[in-house]
């Protein structure tokens, strides 16, 4: 299919391609980068949780608390990221946007094989994730 599009075409064709990709991706890792943070959470939380506490009795205190926060910050991050993806609690049936999403994802990717070849899918997802890595490098606020 991609060798009967004309130059303008293809390009056209690829920056559309570029825009689905980007937006469905950005939208499905809204919720998927929760469960991956989740697991990165768990292991700084056994880090902390296993690490030398501060002498002193007030600073020792604090030290618990602020502990206790990021527990209750996992919490409720997991209560959120878990209703975005699951229709219960159980984890068993995914919910029908996210199932778009997912689905739609991969009609993209299969498209942009389709239209462009295997090579420009890796270009594509290399430009996102260089793209999504330098927003984090660059943002300002880091809550």
């Amino acid at each position: 299919m991609k060798k009967q599009l004309k130059q303008n075409e293809k390009d056209l064709t690829r920056r559309y391609l570029v825009w689905c990709y980007k937006t469905t991706k950005e939208s499905l890792d809204k919720i998927d980068r929760y469960f991956t943070q989740l697991r990165v959470d768990r292991f700084v939380l056994g880090h902390l949780t296993r690490g030398a506490e501060p002498q002193s009795t007030k600073a020792s205190g604090d030290y618990r608390r602020q502990v206790n926060d990021f527990k209750k910050y996992m919490a409720q991050k997991e209560g959120n990221a878990l209703k975005q993806k699951f229709v219960d609690g159980h984890q068993k049936q995914l919910r029908a946007d996210y199932m778009v999403l997912k689905n739609r994802f991969g009609a993209v990717e299969n498209a942009i094989v389709t239209f462009l070849g295997k090579g420009e899918l890796r270009k594509i997802c290399r430009l996102y994730e260089e793209e999504m890595t330098q927003r984090i490098l660059q943002a300002r606020d880091h809550r």
